[in-house]
């Protein structure tokens, strides 16, 4: 039997392509010729590889959580106490919504943002995942609670909503030109209020 074609592009590279134009643009923003383009592959091998432009942009959110600054969330959720996880979350976030080699703001946010009633599965897509690393956050914080880390009138799911509240406002502040400085200091006011709020 005589094997198809090879594919003559590697699918993470162009993945990693498309995953920097949709968070450029947006889903609603994005057409598939400014993908095409920017993968430097046609549309039949777009569908091949990746199905839709719905499918291809699941697979960049997946790229963007495992390998790219969603990366940001495991990471932190590691740190040893409630006080560390907020604080490198927080910092690391302001860091990477600012990085010059990225567009600025954070892909999840801003892609629901954006997007119309044409676009509500993709919406509801970024909605549940950012519910699932808000949940993680309150999970890790009742850790904390259980093992005496936070105080006993403490609230992990508010705490958790605080914080989730505060890294999407930094996003969007990134997307509309706030400097690493900027979030930075508001990373820095978050923390001393929770401080205050703990004591």
């Amino acid at each position: 039997m005589q094997k198809g074609r090879p594919r003559e592009f590697c699918k993470e590279q162009v993945l990693d392509k498309a995953l920097h134009v949709f968070w450029e643009r947006g889903y609603e923003g994005t057409s598939l010729s400014d993908l095409t383009e920017a993968m430097g592959i046609n549309r039949p091998s777009l569908y091949a590889a990746f199905g839709n432009k719905e499918e291809l942009f699941r697979q960049a959110l997946d790229r963007y959580a495992e390998k790219g600054p969603g990366a940001v969330y495991r990471e932190a959720l590691a740190e040893p106490t409630a006080k560390a996880v907020v604080e490198r979350l927080l910092k690391s976030s302001a860091d990477c919504l600012t990085d010059p080699a990225n567009p600025p703001g954070c892909l999840a946010v801003q892609g629901a943002l954006s997007c119309g009633d044409a676009a509500e599965s993709i919406k509801q897509e970024l909605c549940q995942r950012r519910a699932r690393v808000e949940q993680e956050l309150r999970l890790r914080f009742e850790r904390a609670k259980a093992e005496g880390d936070l105080g006993r009138k403490s609230e992990p799911e508010s705490l958790a909503r605080y914080v989730m509240t505060v890294m999407q406002g930094m996003s969007v502040q990134a997307a509309g030109g706030a400097s690493r400085a900027d979030l930075h200091a508001v990373a820095d006011m978050a923390l001393r209020g929770l401080a205050a709020a703990e004591s």
